[in-house]
């Protein structure tokens, strides 16, 4: 069974950092040779993209929004993807959702195979 679970979000200050993980249960292959990314969705508002990273991990995207403080990574031999968030502002208070590309490489008509259910970001003082 497919199953993408992302780590436990927050409360944080404006200012602060965070790092989110997801741990992906799906075959080796599907992970490995696929893009991967997150996405969030704040209160009110539709689901916007925020990073993706290719599937040898050496080219990603970022949202204009997150670029300069927030860094994609990936790690295919445990086949976690993570989402390291700096000077962490109110406006990315969201949930934050992982996903599963179809394709080695990220482009904004790129197909999601997998979400993960998502995890809440509150950055409040």
């Amino acid at each position: 069974q497919v199953h993408l679970e992302e780590s436990e979000g927050g409360l944080v200050q404006p200012g602060d950092s965070l790092t989110l993980s997801c741990v992906a249960s799906v075959p080796e292959r599907t992970f490995n040779n696929n893009a991967v990314g997150w996405y969030r969705q704040a209160p009110g508002k539709e689901r916007e993209f925020v990073a993706a990273i290719n599937w040898v991990g050496i080219r990603a995207n970022y949202a204009d929004s997150v670029k300069g403080r927030f860094t994609i990574s990936r790690d295919n031999a445990s086949k976690t993807v993570k989402l390291r968030m700096d000077t962490l502002k109110p406006g990315d208070t969201a949930i934050y959702s992982c996903a599963v590309y179809y394709g080695a490489d990220w482009s904004r008509l790129a197909p999601v195979t997998y979400w993960g259910k998502g995890t809440l970001v509150n950055v409040t003082s």
